[in-house]
């Protein structure tokens, strides 16, 4: 996994004491061949003993059940891996709904190399997809760098958000000067100068005092 930062973003490196919970969305069947079955297991104990030697805190390992979302809810891990053979779209929904109200990174480590899958996950907020090649050695690098893309990702969020609070402001302040213009036959300094002057001797924000005119001229209704 190749990954691009400079100087203001470079990758840090996940702490040992991170909370992390492993789902395991593989199903042993009994009509599976030994070999094949022994492989599974080799890929999980892989991924374990990978976790464990760089000292990361396994709080537990569950299985991708329906019961999957409430233990995670209850368990409030730091980051989730999902350990999947091949598509996990189920577990995927399902983690995507439990993580929309408390982000968190998630790793899938699966044998599934389908290009449709895989862009499937990332756009469901699968912060790394590591495909086939499991060694324990590569487990921590792989978890620095989904960490650092999680931690870029919710950045962007938050600056999404706030440049779309500043402009819902910016309308709400423009809506209640153009009133005070109107009404007052105000030119647009005079409204704004207005306005501020009213925020400041009621101790209020100037895009609240917008609002509550903005109110009043609605339940007045004009």
């Amino acid at each position: 996994m190749r990954s691009k930062a400079n100087n203001d973003d470079a990758i840090t490196p996940v702490s040992p004491s991170l909370r992390i919970v492993v789902v395991n969305t593989v199903i042993q069947r009994e009509d599976e061949l030994q070999e094949h079955a022994q492989a599974q297991l080799a890929r999980s104990r892989a991924l374990r003993i990978g976790l464990l030697q760089a000292g990361y805190n396994i709080i537990a390992v569950i299985p991708g059940d329906i019961y999957m979302s409430e233990r995670i809810a209850q368990l409030q891990p730091d980051m989730i891996i999902i350990d999947a053979e091949s598509d996990s779209r189920d577990v995927l929904e399902h983690m995507v709904m439990l993580t929309r109200d408390a982000p968190r990174p998630i790793v899938l480590f699966t044998e599934d190399g389908s290009q449709t899958n895989m862009a499937a996950a990332m756009e469901a907020g699968v912060s790394a997809y590591v495909v086939a090649g499991l060694q324990s050695e590569r487990i921590k690098p792989v978890l620095d760098v989904a960490m650092a893309r999680f931690n870029a990702d919710q950045k962007l969020r938050s600056e999404l958000s706030d440049t779309k609070a500043k402009l819902h402001e910016r309308k709400t302040i423009e809506r209640a000067k153009g009133l005070l213009m109107e009404r007052h036959h105000l030119s647009e300094n005079e409204a704004y100068q207005k306005m501020r002057k009213q925020a400041m001797e009621k101790n209020l924000k100037l895009v609240d005092l917008a609002q509550r005119m903005l109110d009043v001229a609605d339940l007045l209704g004009g």
